[in-house]
């Protein structure tokens, strides 16, 4: 086999097949990431910069052939090009394995009636912190695990890696311009809207450092980014 070959391969395969904590964190982040949705969901105070955005764009086009999914699926892959021009890589199909698991994890609490328990421990606002305090530790988990992570949070590794941002600002950037946009085409901003803005783009980083240094888990996604020590 060239050598050629062999680094298509690699690269197809991201380098190194994943080992089973990173497939451990993949998943637990996964289920809890959902959890953490149909919660704020539930909670009915708002939706999340993205989809705030997107339900904006859909009302102000206004045609029966452009819907949420339309559009969503329009922005991931928008994002995913600009992601793949700029690494000069393809994109990484976990990603969409990722948006499809979740979505079906979502329907499955759906179908079992998960609101019966956490609507009824919990009040809307509560029941709001907690749904963004699962949700920031779930996308933590994601990242570090290094499959599957979400394209907001791809491009922002790529602003850690390319430009020397923090992850912080980088998600900020996003979260922050998905608000501006939903404002501007009439999206349901709400204090869910602003909560997941304060609290899951700047809970990501503390809990990463946290899974490192307190539970000695590997970060696959931005664990690369840091100094080696001489």
């Amino acid at each position: 086999m060239t050598t050629a070959t062999h680094a298509i391969r690699r690269h197809f395969a991201g380098r190194t097949r994943p080992d089973p904590l990173q497939i451990v964190l993949y998943l637990l982040g996964c289920v809890l990431f959902s959890i953490g949705v149909k919660m704020f969901i539930d909670a009915d105070l708002g939706t999340d910069p993205l989809h705030a955005l997107i339900i904006g764009i859909v009302g102000a086009v206004d045609t029966p052939f452009v819907r949420i999914g339309t559009v969503e699926s329009a922005i991931t892959i928008g994002m995913l090009v600009v992601w793949s021009v700029w690494n000069r890589a393809v994109p990484p199909l976990m990603t969409f394995v990722t948006m499809a698991l979740v979505g079906y994890l979502i329907d499955f609490w759906n179908v079992i009636g998960l609101e019966q328990w956490t609507t009824g421990w919990l009040a809307p606002v509560p029941l709001m912190l907690a749904a963004l305090l699962i949700d920031a530790y779930a996308s933590a988990l994601i990242i570090m695990s290094g499959i599957g992570i979400r394209v907001m949070d791809l491009i922002a590794i790529a602003f850690v890696r390319k430009l020397g941002w923090t992850f912080l600002w980088a998600k900020l950037l996003f979260e922050v311009g998905f608000v501006v946009g939903a404002l501007a085409f009439g999206g349901p901003v709400g204090m869910g809207t602003v909560g997941f803005v304060v609290i899951v783009g700047t809970l990501i980083p503390p809990m990463m450092w946290a899974s490192e240094r307190l539970m000695g888990l590997p970060n696959h996604g931005l664990g690369r980014t840091r100094p080696r020590s001489a």
